[in-house]
């Protein structure tokens, strides 16, 4: 289980998170969803250690990450960030297989299971045949793709996946996430998911955690927290929820009508 209890963040003067607290259990996919600058993207850095925080704590079974060595955070944790630039002279499969550093010996030399488990990392997430290409032959769609396959090679029981979606077509955009929540079920993984989409969050999450300014609003079922009431008032523009014709989970329409 990931616990993150009253955590604050600040950038110089301006701060930016306050008091969070969040958990996020053992197969479990939790969704964070709200407006630009609502502090998704800056929640995901610091819980991954990425970025210092002001206050409070982020932990594991226990375990403050507080007090870990970025190598032994490695094995608690791994994250896909937003499209990044990648070394643009490795291939995919140098790349991927850097999953596996938290776990190599003085030599750094990997084993044939580490290769084997990078081989099925990249088929999961359709990208096997990228494996001999450049990293700067890719496009962002297919590099999202190959962060995502590193970080499955990384073999963690917490994933933090950053707008994991935002270069994809939907055709991907829904292939990857229902394996991002196959993933959570089968291996029993802790996933903290943010999402601009509040359909995909939806469809993917068993709980959404709604932020505005810093601060979470609400965290609950997908039906508990995408209510027109919350979801207008946070992203202020109204909108309609009906039923989703084949899920029957929530589908968030906007009002098509309304006029700035």
């Amino acid at each position: 289980m990931l616990k993150i209890k009253h955590l604050s963040v600040s950038y110089g003067d301006r701060q930016v998170l306050y008091d969070i607290d969040l958990e996020v259990g053992s197969g479990q996919v939790v969704a964070l969803i709200g407006p630009n600058g609502a502090g998704k993207s800056t929640l995901i850095r610091a819980a991954g250690g990425v970025i210092p925080i002001q206050s409070g704590r982020i932990s594991t079974n226990g375990d403050d990450f507080s007090t870990l060595a970025p190598m032994q955070r490695a094995r608690y944790m791994a994250t896909v960030p937003q499209a990044v630039s990648l070394p643009a002279a490795f291939t995919v499969w140098e790349t991927v297989l850097m999953g596996r550093t938290p776990y190599l010996g003085f030599l750094g030399q990997t084993s044939r299971a580490d290769e084997e488990l990078a081989r099925r990392s990249l088929e999961r997430v359709h990208a096997l045949r990228l494996s001999d290409r450049r990293v700067g032959e890719l496009s962002g769609g297919e590099a999202q793709r190959v962060l995502l396959a590193r970080a499955l090679t990384q073999s963690t029981p917490i994933l933090l996946l950053d707008e994991p979606t935002a270069h994809l077509d939907l055709q991907y955009q829904v292939s990857l996430l229902e394996l991002v929540h196959d993933l959570a079920r089968t291996e029993q993984l802790a996933v903290l998911i943010a999402l601009h989409d509040l359909n995909l969050a939806a469809r993917t999450a068993d709980r959404i955690a709604l932020m505005v300014a810093g601060r979470i609003r609400s965290v609950g079922a997908p039906r508990e927290v995408l209510t027109p009431e919350a979801v207008s008032e946070a992203y202020c523009w109204p909108v309609h929820v009906v039923e989703h014709p084949v899920s029957g989970g929530p589908l968030v329409l906007p009002d098509a009508s309304s006029k700035n």
